[in-house]
């Protein structure tokens, strides 16, 4: 649960700054391209996060009132869901470094 709250807390700050990015873009870089790549990564984003969040209803009911043993198949599961989670932060901050070799290219007058 521990683990899941770092994962969930992590792809809201994601979001936020999604947000900043998105603003950056209209402002300063003017690219469609970068504006589809944000809706794209924030899809993905939320995806995740609805995913995971359901996962910890699953994991708090499980507690509270099941009587499955926590074996290999729980921690195949949790593994997967870790597997999507570090596959999505990996291309978001591909795409963070990205936006920052664009920025790069702006000089203050």
């Amino acid at each position: 649960m521990i683990e899941l709250n770092f994962w969930i807390h992590t792809l809201e700050y994601v979001n936020s700054e999604l947000n900043h990015l998105s603003d950056i873009e209209k402002q300063l870089i003017k690219l469609t391209s970068v504006s589809v790549s944000i809706q794209a990564i924030r899809r993905k984003n939320v995806l995740n996060m609805a995913s995971l969040c359901k996962y910890e209803q699953e994991l708090k009911t499980e507690y509270e009132y099941g009587k499955v043993k926590y074996d290999n198949l729980r921690l195949k599961a949790h593994e997967q869901k870790r597997e999507n989670y570090l596959k999505f932060i990996n291309e978001y901050n591909s795409f963070k470094e990205q936006c920052y070799v664009l920025l790069k290219k702006y000089q203050r007058k």
